[in-house]
């Protein structure tokens, strides 16, 4: 893949998060025809579960479980008892988090949006299951647009990495 067709499809997931998806849904919807998945509702609610990091209880980002999402597709077993399989797959997921966390020096939601602190390692907020309304304050001071787009750009420079290998 192209730097240019990697770069539409990172601009593609920033604006699925403008219009209002999760961070998840932005980055698998962006990729997910990659795997025969062109069906965009399917791709959207296959992903709505991870937004907000994970429910919105600001556990493991939701671009980076997008990015996951797409590892499941690209190498997860779907064999009883394939261990190597398996293997495969976490090495991939492992990799991809180690490169976001080098990006942005966490995985995690509520890391990522300054909810904890290191006297109050517990996020800082009540959980909600209500959404935030995305205004233009929201974006100015979330950086969510651009983790989502982070989160693309990483999955497939990986994925070239990885067919350049094989």
């Amino acid at each position: 893949m192209t730097t240019n067709e990697i770069e539409s499809r990172v601009a593609k997931a920033q604006e699925l998060f403008k219009q209002g998806f999760n961070c998840s849904q932005s980055v698998f919807a962006a990729c997910a025809d990659l795997y025969g998945i062109t069906d965009k509702t399917l791709a959207l609610r296959l992903s709505a579960s991870f937004g907000g990091g994970i429910g919105r209880m600001r556990l493991t980002c939701g671009a980076a479980c997008g990015m996951f999402l797409l590892a499941g597709l690209e190498s997860g077993s779907s064999t009883p008892g394939d261990a190597e399989g398996k293997k495969r797959n976490y090495e991939l997921v492992q990799r991809l988090a180690a490169d976001f966390k080098a990006e942005h020096g966490s995985i995690t939601c509520a890391d990522l949006l300054g909810l904890t602190s290191a006297a109050n390692p517990t996020p800082l907020h009540l959980y909600s299951s209500t959404p935030s309304e995305r205004t233009t304050e929201y974006y100015h001071k979330r950086p969510c647009v651009e983790m989502v787009g982070d989160a693309v750009r990483i999955y497939l420079t990986r994925l070239n990495e990885r067919e350049t290998l094989e």
